[in-house]
């Protein structure tokens, strides 16, 4: 299971703050050791642990947002990173949390977990064909704000 704690904190991590992410990264590693014993597929280890990080998150966010109403409308600040080396990385981090969640989620799984459409399907629950337009949207929405946010400079 070592081998999973940076992806699955990662994963958390995107889609919440630094904070967040670490008591979520735990609820989910509980989930597990008590989930574990009911796994019937071993071997489809990865969109199972990543259901289970994936439900951890949105119980979390439901939970701030029944607290917080205008939680929804504010957006998570980046802190500027003063190397120049790591602007464009920051740029895209902007962009990434810009999204809405379902599209960052999928950007997530699918490019930074490297997780195959099938598997990024099921951690969703949603269908293949939901996964690969949110992937497209994702794509597009991305590409729009990098492109305006490069023109701000």
């Amino acid at each position: 299971m070592s081998r999973w704690r940076l992806p699955v904190w990662t994963y958390v991590r995107r889609m919440l703050d630094a904070e967040r992410a670490d008591d979520v990264a735990q609820e989910v590693w509980l989930a597990v050791v008590r989930g574990l014993p009911r796994l019937r597929e071993p071997a489809r280890f990865a969109p199972w642990l990543f259901t289970i990080a994936r439900r951890s998150v949105t119980d979390r966010l439901r939970g701030e947002y029944a607290d917080r109403p205008e939680a929804l409308a504010e957006a998570d600040a980046l802190v500027e990173d003063p190397v120049e080396a790591l602007a464009d990385r920051a740029r895209l981090l902007d962009a990434l949390a810009a999204l809405p969640p379902a599209e960052r989620e999928i950007l997530v799984l699918f490019y930074l977990e490297d997780l195959p459409v099938a598997d990024c399907a099921q951690i969703c629950g949603v269908p293949v064909g939901t996964v690969k337009s949110r992937l497209n949207r994702a794509r597009r929405l991305l590409r729009v704000h990098l492109e305006r946010t490069a023109g701000d400079e």
